[in-house]
């Protein structure tokens, strides 16, 4: 699973870099987050159950193709090519998209069943104004989801296309998205072979790892400190903090 959330930084750390305010400006830079773990195992209802402490968790802040070798070299160390079937799930992002063509080719990919769910809200907050129309159509297109169904939803939606450009070109970028995943998507499918539809994992690592430390009240990092406590707290929660210090005194 991967992630990326944003921490506060220093302002020199921040100098010709975009950012989702009025001005333009950043005030944060983009953390990385990855985590490998195995999955042998599902409940008696058929739902999967990840194998006790078998999450390493891996990050930083770094452009996608460093992070990739990243979170391959950590996918290597955990016996990715032992594995019975690899799968990498996560929301569509298109960085991730490349990454897991690039370093993980024979992976079933899985796009983030709640990600999914909220393209689909979006869609039907650009077709409908209603309240009550945009709340019948999302039930129903979300239980279209939950069965792999995006065909259906791609048909029925078009017949509510609004004639106005900005709603439409709204509705036609979440429309492309689904299009775009649907293979990824088959949900039912994937449920059946007790699989992962939900990236909670890499979601709890977001908040619990990245944020409960470095987006405190205050709080601006520099890049090098940044990775320094990301390294560290990746360390610790993937229970490689007393190996690693071990290995290093050995080298």
């Amino acid at each position: 699973e991967m992630d990326g959330t944003g921490i506060p930084m220093v302002p020199w750390e921040l100098e010709g870099r975009k950012g989702k305010q009025e001005d333009g400006k950043s005030k944060t830079r983009e953390v990385k987050l990855g985590c490998v773990f195995t999955q042998a195992t599902c409940d008696e209802e058929g739902r999967p159950i990840r194998d006790s402490a078998s999450t390493t968790f891996t990050g930083a802040i770094e452009d996608a193709a460093t992070f990739g070798w990243r979170m391959y070299g950590t996918a290597f160390g955990r016996g990715l090519f032992n594995a019975k079937r690899v799968v990498v799930l996560a929301d569509g992002a298109e960085w991730i998209k490349n990454l897991a063509d690039t370093h993980f080719p024979m992976a079933l990919r899985i796009v983030d069943f709640y990600h999914a769910k909220e393209h689909v809200a979006n869609l039907c907050k650009a077709l409908f104004r209603k309240p009550e129309d945009i709340g019948h159509h999302r039930e129903a297109w979300w239980d279209w989801l939950a069965q792999g169904r995006i065909e259906a939803i791609l048909e029925n939606a078009a017949l509510y296309l609004p004639r106005d450009t900005d709603a439409a070109k709204d509705a036609q970028r979440e429309l492309n998205y689904l299009d775009k995943n649907k293979e990824h998507m088959r949900y039912q499918k994937f449920r059946e072979q007790g699989l992962f539809i939900g990236s909670g994992v890499i979601e709890a690592g977001c908040k619990h790892l990245v944020g409960k430390r470095l987006k405190q009240s205050g709080m601006e990092w520099t890049v090098r400190g940044a990775n320094s406590i990301i390294a560290l707290r990746c360390a610790t929660l993937s229970n490689l903090f007393n190996e690693y210090w071990d290995n290093r005194a050995s080298a």
